[in-house]
């Protein structure tokens, strides 16, 4: 029998913009929470029950001005953006409060669901999982966090590919707010410390080609930028 090595799994560290570093424990998502979206993926724009998915927690990469390309995956000929508030968690637990949710939260960040639209619609026509369309590698881009930012009314985020605007959106928009979804979330899993949670797009998702740039803002946030390589 060949003896195994196990190394521990490197964790990632989400950079933040004082300075300091986020230790990344694991990686939600939130899908269907914007009406347009919805609509625009075909299904009933109706407030149905929030749909949550994962993705490892390798999926995580950072760019930034000395690595700023995100490399396009194999396995995929329709590689799309999906522009996203991340919500990062200082504290955990089980059923919080939805009064309470927003005092768990260490910060936000940008971030991108790169999804293989391909494979996933290939698996939901089957009715399969399609966690190989949405937890490949690289998959969870995130920019720098902004610790203690908060989230208020009247703020925005958009996205747009080699300067052309394909995204934009109130996050009042939303149909589940950042509380509401950290307390149902909570109601399934105990958060933790170290959780990061991407809250879903808006309308405009689209395909991207190698050597396309990506720019994402969220008002208040710090930018994320980068290129398909």
């Amino acid at each position: 029998m060949a003896n195994l090595s196990i190394m521990p799994m490197a964790i990632p560290l989400v950079p933040c913009i004082d300075g300091q570093v986020f230790p990344v424990r694991r990686v939600f998502c939130v899908g269907k929470n914007y009406a347009d979206h919805v609509a625009e993926m075909g299904s009933d724009a109706r407030k149905d029950p929030p749909v949550y998915f994962t993705k490892p927690v390798d999926a995580v990469i950072v760019p930034d001005l000395e690595a700023p390309d995100v490399p396009y995956p194999p396995r995929t000929e329709n590689l799309h953006f999906e522009g996203e508030l991340v919500i990062a968690m200082a504290r955990g637990g089980a059923d919080i409060v939805e009064a309470e949710a927003l005092s768990h939260v260490y910060g936000y960040a940008v971030g991108c669901d790169l999804t293989r639209r391909d494979l996933q619609k290939a698996a939901k026509d089957r009715g399969a999982p399609w966690d190989m369309a949405k937890g490949f590698d690289h998959s969870a881009v995130i920019g720098h966090l902004t610790p203690g930012a908060e989230m208020a009314r009247g703020k925005s985020i958009s996205l747009s590919v080699n300067g052309q605007e394909r995204q934009a959106a109130p996050l009042d928009t939303m149909i589940y707010s950042v509380a509401q979804i950290i307390a149902d979330l909570s109601t399934y899993v105990a958060l933790a410390p170290g959780d990061l949670i991407y809250t879903g797009t808006p309308a405009g998702v689209g395909a991207l080609s190698r050597g396309d740039r990506v720019a994402i803002r969220v008002d208040g946030l710090a930018p994320l930028d980068f290129s398909i390589s």
